[in-house]
């Protein structure tokens, strides 16, 4: 069985693909600080949550791309 390249990459873009996110998270933060507390927890709650709706696909694509192995 050949080693995947798919593995290493999409590790590498997880990695981007997070830093990208918490930095827009980050940017959000002094906008979200003027909202009242109850507004501003909710909304962290969603981005701490919300950063995993990509990784489905992506670790599906990862692992074969769903393709049948014999």
């Amino acid at each position: 069985m050949e080693p995947s390249w798919r593995k290493p990459m999409g590790i590498l873009g997880l990695l981007v693909y997070l830093a990208l996110y918490a930095g827009g998270v980050g940017a959000l933060g002094e906008w979200l600080g003027r909202l009242p507390t109850i507004v501003e927890i909710v909304l962290y709650l969603l981005l701490g949550v919300a950063w995993l709706l990509p990784l489905g696909p992506l670790l599906r694509w990862m692992n074969g791309g769903g393709e049948k192995r014999p």
